[in-house]
């Protein structure tokens, strides 16, 4: 009985770690946010590569963060199906982690599955809407489908979480310039 109270106990407090984790991961988030709309590109690129560094890291288990680490040294070395065989592991071990669909969507749109690619970004953005990164891939996947003003709305929405940064002016523009080419 004793045993029994004490894994209650242990569990609860365990759960409660947990949950505070999380907490403290989505406050800091939020203030990476606010700062990231600072009009300073300097600031805002220190604050994007602290947001980087939280996406990256598993909130809870270390050894997922080195699969993703070890999946994105695969693509570096251009090992994209080793690569895709390393972030779907680690999605099938935590699908709650979005960053680990991030990576498997960057590579399925290296390989050409533009398709498969958008539904990894779907599922990012549902876990973290805020993902500028996957906002900016869903805009690239969308301009290989051809679904052109999806794409510009994606990187309108990256370009509101993140007004320094540089693609979603340019390929924004470079998008309504096609669109005008096919309608002449």
């Amino acid at each position: 009985m004793k045993t029994h109270k004490f894994l209650i106990i242990f569990i609860s407090f365990f759960l409660g770690l947990s949950n505070s984790l999380a907490d403290e991961r989505k406050k800091q988030l939020d203030k990476l946010f606010l700062e990231l709309k600072t009009d300073n590109p300097i600031l805002t690129f220190e604050v994007e590569q602290k947001i980087w560094k939280i996406w990256s890291t598993h909130p809870k288990k270390n050894e997922l963060t080195i699969m993703l680490s070890k999946g994105s040294e695969l693509v570096k070395n251009n090992q994209l199906y080793e690569a895709v065989s390393i972030f779907s592991d680690v999605i099938e071990l935590d699908p709650n982690w979005a960053e680990a669909w991030n990576k498997r969507a960057t590579v399925l749109y290296l390989l050409g599955e533009f398709q498969e690619s958008q539904n990894d970004i779907d599922k990012v953005l549902q876990l973290e809407g805020r993902h500028f990164g996957a906002l900016a891939g869903q805009g690239l996947v969308n301009i290989q489908l051809k679904n052109y003003e999806k794409a510009i709305r994606s990187y309108e929405e990256a370009y509101k979480l993140y007004p320094t940064m540089k693609s979603p002016q340019i390929m924004i523009k470079q998008i309504e310039e096609l669109i005008k080419k096919q309608s002449i």
